[in-house]
Order: C-alpha cells, then sequence, then structure tokens
C-alpha cells in the first residue's frame, strides 16, 4: 500500500464548524449525525484520523479558513477581518489540542518532514499523521503583523482568496485584480517564503499575481477547465505558467469539479457515472501538458463543505484513494510515476520550499 500526501484538508473547519470528532471512525461519525439536515453533507463525510491511517494517508496540509464578508456579500462568513482572526485562532487551538493527543504532528521545516516520513514507515499505526499548515483564503489576515504571527505559529502555505472578492485578491465566482492590498500581501508572503497557493484565484487575480509574486507556488486543490469549462478550474495556460514556475496542482475529488455540467444537490454520483477513475483524466491532462508526471499530486478537498453526496461513487471514505494505484497502473503509469503522484511530487516540492 502506498504512501499519500493529500495537499488540501479542512479538518479544523469540519472539527469546529461541523462539531466532528475525527478521532472517531468514518462510520461513528456519521451515526452522530443521524437525522441532521444543518448542511448537505451531514450523515456523509469521509474523513477521519482512522480512515487516514487505514489509507497510508500519512501526511496533509490542512486549512485554516475563516471568510470575512462585507456588507452587500451574501456568501456566509465573518462580519469583520478580526472575527476572521478569532475563527482562525480557535481552529489552530483545536490542531494543538490534538496534537497534545498525539493524533497530529505539525510539520514546519524540512528535517521535520524527514523525520516524519522515517517515524511512518516504521510505525505507521502509532505515529501522529503530520500536517502542514496552510490558510484557505486570506481575508483574516488584518495586517502583515497578523501574517508574522502566523508565520511564527507555523504556517507554511497560504492562498490569497476564496470565493468571492476578497481584500487582496478576487476568488472564485467573482472577478477582479489583487489591487494594492493585494500586492503588499504578496510581498510579505514572499519575504516569509510562505508557499502561494493559487487555488481559487479568478483568472485576473490569477495572471496579476504571477506577474507580481516570484516566490514558490503550488495549488492545492485545482482541477483542469479542458475537462469542467469553469473558472474555478485552470486552462491550459494556466497550467503551463505554474509548469513553468516548477508548481504541482493538487487534484480535487468535488464533483462539480471532476465532471462537466454537475448540479449540486440534484446530479447523484451513481447515476452521473461519477468514479474514482474520473479524476485520472485530470491526472493525465497536466502530465501530456507537461510531458512527464512529476507535477500532479492529490488535493483531495473531502469532506469540504461536501460529502458522498458530491464525490466518486466508488469512494466511501477517504482511504479509498489507495485505489488510484491500481487504476493509474491500468492507464499506463509506472510504478515510479504513481509513487511520484500519490505523494513524492508534493514532498519533494516541500523539502525543497520548507524551512
Amino acid at each position: 500500500m502506498k504512501f499519500i500526501f493529500d495537499a488540501h484538508l479542512d479538518l479544523s473547519m469540519n472539527a469546529l464548524e461541523w462539531n466532528r470528532d475525527f478521532r472517531l471512525p468514518v462510520h461513528e461519525i456519521r451515526k452522530n449525525e443521524n437525522g441532521m439536515q444543518d448542511l448537505p453533507d451531514r450523515g456523509g463525510g469521509t474523513v477521519s484520523f482512522p480512515a487516514l491511517r487505514h489509507g497510508n494517508i500519512g501526511l496533509c496540509v490542512a486549512t485554516l479558513i475563516a471568510r470575512y464578508v462585507k456588507p452587500g456579500n451574501s456568501l456566509p462568513g465573518w462580519n469583520s477581518p478580526e472575527q476572521a482572526w478569532a475563527q482562525t485562532q480557535g481552529q489552530l487551538a483545536w490542531y494543538k489540542e490534538m496534537e497534545s493527543q498525539k493524533e497530529l504532528i505539525q510539520i514546519k521545516t524540512a528535517k521535520q518532514l524527514k523525520e516524519h516520513l522515517n517515524a511512518w514507515k516504521e510505525n505507521l499505526l502509532n505515529t501522529a499523521l503530520g500536517y502542514v499548515l496552510s490558510l484557505e483564503g486570506a481575508d483574516s489576515i488584518i495586517s502583515m503583523k497578523h501574517l508574522e504571527i502566523m508565520h511564527q505559529k507555523g504556517l507554511r502555505a497560504i492562498g490569497p482568496a476564496h470565493y468571492g472578492p476578497g481584500t487582496y485578491a478576487f476568488g472564485t465566482d467573482s472577478n477582479g485584480g489583487i489591487g494594492e492590498n493585494g500586492k503588499i500581501l504578496l510581498k510579505k508572503i514572499q519575504e516569509l517564503n510562505l508557499i502561494l497557493d493559487a487555488t481559487h484565484l479568478c483568472d485576473k487575480s490569477f495572471w496579476e499575481t504571477l506577474d507580481v509574486y516570484d516566490g514558490p507556488i503550488w495549488a492545492s486543490h485545482s482541477n483542469c477547465r479542458h475537462w469542467v469549462p469553469n473558472e474555478r478550474q485552470f486552462e491550459d495556460q494556466q497550467i503551463k505558467a505554474l509548469l513553468d514556475r516548477g508548481a504541482v496542482i493538487g487534484m480535487a475529488f468535488d464533483a462539480w469539479m471532476m465532471l462537466p455540467n454537475w448540479k449540486r444537490g440534484i446530479t447523484r454520483p451513481k447515476t452521473s457515472g461519477l468514479v474514482i477513475e474520473t479524476i485520472v483524466d485530470h491526472i493525465d491532462y497536466i502530465c501530456q501538458l507537461a510531458g512527464n508526471a512529476e507535477h500532479v499530486m492529490i488535493g483531495s478537498d473531502l469532506d469540504g463543505g461536501f460529502g458522498k453526496e458530491q464525490c466518486p461513487s466508488d469512494l466511501d471514505t477517504i482511504s479509498d484513494l489507495q485505489k488510484l494505484d491500481n487504476i493509474l497502473s491500468k492507464r499506463g503509469y509506472s510504478e515510479q510515476d504513481i509513487k511520484k503522484i500519490l505523494s513524492q511530487n508534493g514532498i519533494t516540492f516541500l523539502l525543497k520550499n520548507l524551512p
């Protein structure tokens, strides 16, 4: 069973906002949500610490996420940057408590990453799950001093925007540039040598970001617009630009990003024919553009506001990411390239860019 690195999981959001105890098996989390209807994915979660261990997913990028919404913005979120900041600090407190319970271990440096990978090989079932801390959407960063504080607390990656118009950039389902605030943020990100996550940037903000920013960049969970024609996915020129910068691109398992014409709450995984293999179309497309298998990773985004109702029909828990091994092999990928896609590409990038 191959080692898997998942470059995008919203663990703390699930713990604090969805009220899920990830120390429990997935089936118990689902049982606890029986009859709940406040969220569309109730009873359909796929992630837990036991499921991650069962799937040999010993390393992930785990997020902090709290959107600030200005007056008139219909998106859910916090009414001030200060509230959003406080929410991220609560999420960070949960990660720290899970560390004290020996469920998680934070990876801040390349040396710590090497040590964790060695420990995992020796005793995976009794080793804490490694996580690299990322901030999805920068609206909670009240000032550059706050970003410095987060860096000191172990933040190693950051996406300037999420959905809608943000303080520092325009994200998914919006349109606009990065402005002066965005340029100030990017300068500080580069100064701190944080990894910039290009995921969720709208097209205009994406290109303006690449014009200004010259530090390490990846896309933790973004698929191909060739297969799903929506701005949330990358068009060919964006993929090529990221390849030129040495980026890795994580494949997301949110159904509407995998399969065209998916309608949330209406389309169903089984009747649509959506299966895990569908993501290989996206993987292969990037590999063909690159001419190799060195720029793709897994950024599943599982339980990122959706559950079994909106992911491949043959995926019950996150441990089923292991099915990719056989699927990729049948599609002609070598053992070496499969290892690269499942973990090594992302790990190599981290070893190069972590302190």
